[in-house]
């Protein structure tokens, strides 16, 4: 269980997230919607543990801010939607790079076994790499880098997945394909998968469980089915979009004024 408690993130002068309280059980799906600048990707950070905040934020009754980088790593994971590259690294490399905090040796070199193996191996074939796995990540495309770094966090094989625009440089197909694998790997192994979407439809393939954001606070969380509506919609993307996705999909069609 994930708990946020009177969480608030300041950079310099700016306040980017106010007074956040959030509760997220074991192997439920939460989609973040939001205007950009909202303070989406800030909180993900925030429950990762990557920057400064006041409040406090728990994993299953333990603080993070007690926790090593290493333990805190075999709970959850990040994948951001800007990876650098900094090495010339083949593609099953990077992937194994997802395995370091689960090695059991203490060494600083740890010892690689079967098991490990498999997971990547299991990764990349997921991702759709396993053909591409000696090749160089600096000679793929924007698309298969990011199919690399999801299959590097899959291969870490978290108890939670923070995703930050995971469908970046993907096409339809991809996109699919890991919204798909997404909800079926957190459902069959009681996972928390949190993501920041911009794409309602695509958001709402993952889960129903949605927390929309506006200047750096929570305007409203829970099912889609139960809170969304034209007014909040609206206010929320100050935009008339329900009209646009109305002619779209059905599960739009049922939302109030």
């Amino acid at each position: 269980m994930i708990k946020i408690e009177n969480l608030s993130v300041r950079v310099q002068d700016k306040q980017i997230l106010k007074n956040i309280n959030l509760t997220i059980a074991d192997g439920e799906n939460i989609c973040i919607l939001g205007q950009n600048g909202c303070g989406k990707t800030t909180l993900l950070k925030a429950i990762a543990g990557l920057i400064t905040y006041e409040g406090k934020i728990s994993i299953d009754n333990v603080d993070i801010q007690t926790l090593k980088r290493k333990d805190l790593a075999k709970k959850l994971s990040m994948m951001s939607q800007f990876t650098n590259v900094a090495f010339d690294y083949s593609v099953y490399e990077t992937v194994m790079m997802g395995r370091y905090s689960q090695l059991k040796s203490k060494s600083l070199f740890p010892t690689v076994n079967s098991e490990d193996r498999k997971i990547v191996e299991d990764a990349l074939k997921l991702s759709d790499l396993y053909e591409l796995s000696n090749r160089s990540i600096n000679s793929l495309s924007g698309g298969q880098q990011q199919r690399v770094f999801l299959a590097k966090n899959l291969a870490q094989n978290p108890d939670i997945l923070l995703l930050d625009e995971p469908n970046n440089h993907l096409d339809l197909k991809n996109q699919i394909e890991l919204i798909n694998y997404l909800r079926e790997w957190s459902k069959s192994k009681n996972k928390n998968v949190i993501g920041v979407f911009h794409d309602l439809p695509l958001a709402l393939s993952l889960t129903d469980q949605v927390i929309f954001m506006k200047e750096g606070q929570i305007v409203k969380q829970g099912l889609f089915t139960d809170i969304a509506t034209k007014s909040l919609l609206e206010e929320v993307f100050e935009v008339q979009l329900l009209d646009f996705y109305q002619k779209q999909s059905d599960y739009f069609k049922h939302i109030r004024d």
